[in-house]
């Protein structure tokens, strides 16, 4: 008997991305193992429309650097073999920032890729799949006609997980969009198991009457990611992967259909409201370390065939945003980042500060999974190198000024203080520290390291009750090459690397007694006779002829900042001896991203270490160097500690 059911229509999208400062060397070495293999691989053996998505500052890269990987698909784009898909330019989490920054993110890579490759589509590469809400409204606004999500945004609203095979519409203020789920269990398939794998999952979805089915995941799984070149392309996954999708097709099983004829073939099954969500991953690393355990546990207890089931995907960790109250140095980004937005659209928007604020806003600097991501200090560097260049724009011919404003949002005033050649945060309610110090003709903020946290990946890791994690060895020959988030729930620290008594800024404080030597103090293997660290202080600013002065005090301890116009800064802190033991020290902390010019010439001593945080990656787990520490060491009976700080100046200590 003749089949006479339609073919399944497959949706299949690749998106390609680095992030803003991204080293040169990193992405030549994507273009030559990942980016032109894939794109000579679609030419040659051609899977018919595919969706792609090239992000902003991989597209800037190649104008300046890859001509062949833009010719590439410009020649698929001309062919007809690819649809374009929009995102916002620079990657940004699209709901982190003000609508109009929203919509004018999509208007710029509408424009890149018109003026790049004459196309571009109206579906949208939605960055890390992150949703809220009120999305749609914007989206819309923007011109976008549909988005891409995971199918986890429906299932932990209650849809089942069949009914994903069509589009879904969602709105917000009468503004709708279309809404096309990815299906996960292609996520895994594509292209980390045997391409046979995936021709039965196709014909068992075609059995089932199922009109739709949606890939689309990072190309950089095809080649970029460990293990991933020599599967796909040595070993022969994609040619085997094109092979059987023929034979797919041959039967009339499959077709394969960008997202616009997806929703135009497939009638809308209808109205859905999704709620804040992401990827699965993405939700757990959200969490903090004690919660992401306990979700681990949890998940072993369930065991895979329940996690599998309905039930699994009310099974979940946080948002996206958590990693702003999860890390304070994201949350500053985040603040600057916003704040410098308000204050260019309120100044004429200069053209050159608009788009280094729309760079900063790219997403890969402000969080931390499997990727290194936050924990990169070239990527945050870049990101504050982007905001010292649009501020530098903004406050061109300013005198020193201060302004006493919740900069990060946290419930507490800081005082903010800025002129013509840098930016500094006072932090009154953290003992009077200094948590940005930005110079902007050097594009670099000082106070720009890392706090050394434990992390849950850093304790032996728990049995994973999701199969799609479950850690299994692989023949790579015949069973496939583990996905990244298999390779995530193998790895573990050999042992707890040292965790910070306080968070890291410029003038943190603690009393410390007579045996703590500097490696003792290094490693955070200590117990303070008193700390000042997290002490909340009054504040009170003034100008001084030019300088100007923030002074926070606390019974029985005070600083004072003093800046200059070119932003030379000194401080003298004060304490209260006699509270203190006789043979107690004093030590004033300054963890510098950048090297600069201290000086403590009335210290009894000065230690200096690197701040080294145990990090994970794709790659596994590694040091990573985030900056280097100056502890200036004061008798506590001196009751008094002073430093000067030139961040424009030569790197030395003295």
């Amino acid at each position: 008997m003749t089949d006479t059911r339609a073919p399944l229509r497959l949706v299949f999208g690749i998106h390609l991305h680095q992030p803003v400062g991204n080293f040169d060397s990193v992405l030549r070495d994507h273009v030559r193992d990942v980016y032109l293999p894939l794109l000579r691989q679609l030419e040659r053996r051609p899977l018919g429309r595919v969706m792609l998505h090239v992000s902003g500052p991989l597209l800037e890269w190649c104008e300046a650097h890859a001509h062949d990987v833009l010719d590439h698909v410009g020649r698929l784009v001309a062919d007809g073999q690819v649809e374009l898909l929009l995102a916002g330019m620079y990657e940004p989490i699209l709901c982190a920032w003000p609508a109009a920054d929203r919509i004018e993110q999509v208007a710029w890579m509408r424009d890149t890729l018109t003026r790049l490759f004459g196309a571009c589509g109206d579906g949208l590469w939605l960055t890390e799949r992150v949703w809220e809400p009120d999305l749609p409204r914007d989206l819309a606004a923007a011109g976008v006609r549909y988005v891409l999500v995971d199918d986890r945004h429906f299932l932990v609203s209650g849809f089942p997980r069949h009914a994903l095979h069509q589009p879904w519409r969602t709105e917000c203020d009468g503004h709708g969009v279309g809404v096309l789920a990815i299906d996960e269990r292609l996520r895994y398939l594509i292209p980390f198991r045997p391409a046979t794998e995936f021709g039965a999952y196709c014909r068992a979805l075609h059995d089932a009457g199922r009109p739709l089915c949606v890939f689309a995941d990072d190309g950089e799984k095809f080649g970029g990611w460990p293990g991933t070149h020599e599967w796909v392309y040595a070993r022969g996954w994609f040619d085997a992967f094109c092979d059987e999708l023929d034979a797919l097709r041959a039967d009339g099983t499959v077709t394969v259909c960008g997202g616009a004829d997806a929703m135009d073939a497939v009638p809308c099954a209808g109205l859905a409201y999704l709620p804040t969500a992401s990827y699965r991953e993405m939700e757990a690393w959200a969490l903090p370390a004690p919660g992401a355990r306990r979700l681990q546990a949890l998940e072993a207890e369930l065991g895979p065939d329940r996690l599998a089931g309905p039930d699994g995907a009310f099974v979940r960790g946080g948002h996206w945003r958590n990693f702003l109250a999860k890390y304070a140095e994201a949350n500053r980004l985040h603040k600057k980042t916003r704040a410098l937005s308000a204050l260019c659209r309120s100044r004429g928007d200069p053209r050159d500060a608009r788009r280094a604020i729309g760079r900063a806003q790219c997403n890969d600097a402000s969080w931390h999974g499997v990727f290194g991501g936050l924990y990169l200090p070239h990527l945050r560097h870049a990101v504050w190198s982007q905001l010292a260049l649009a501020e530098g724009i903004l406050r061109r011919g300013e005198s020193l000024a201060a302004e006493c404003v919740d900069t990060d949002d946290d419930g507490d005033v800081e005082v903010a203080v800025h002129a013509a050649s840098f930016a500094a945060i006072v932090a009154p309610n953290r003992g009077g520290a200094l948590v940005e110090l930005t110079h902007f003709a050097q594009a670099r903020n000082l106070a720009d390291t890392l706090t050394r946290r434990l992390e849950a990946y850093h304790e032996p890791p728990l049995p994973r009750g999701s199969p799609d994690h479950a850690p299994a060895a692989r023949d790579p020959g015949t069973e496939g090459t583990p996905s990244i988030h298999e390779l995530e729930g193998m790895q573990s620290a050999p042992e707890l690397p040292p965790v910070d008594l306080a968070d890291r800024a410029l003038g943190v404080v603690v009393a410390i007694g007579p045996a703590v030597d500097a490696s003792a103090y290094a490693r955070a293997a200590y117990v303070p006779v008193a700390s000042w660290a997290r002490t909340r202080c009054s504040y009170e600013v003034d100008v001084v002829d030019d300088r100007l002065r923030v002074a926070c005090r606390a019974p029985g301890f005070g600083v004072v900042w003093e800046f200059d116009a070119m932003g030379t800064v000194s401080a003298e802190w004060t304490w209260e001896a006699s509270g203190l033991p006789a043979d107690a020290r004093v030590a004033i902390e300054l963890s510098l991203a950048h090297g600069a010019d201290v000086r403590a010439p009335d210290a009894d001593d000065v230690w200096h270490y690197d701040i080294e945080t145990l990090a994970r990656s794709e790659r596994g787990l590694a040091p990573v160097l985030q900056g280097r520490a100056i502890v200036a060491v004061f008798r506590a009976s001196a009751g008094v500690g002073r430093v000067r700080c030139n961040g424009a100046g030569r790197a030395r200590v003295t």
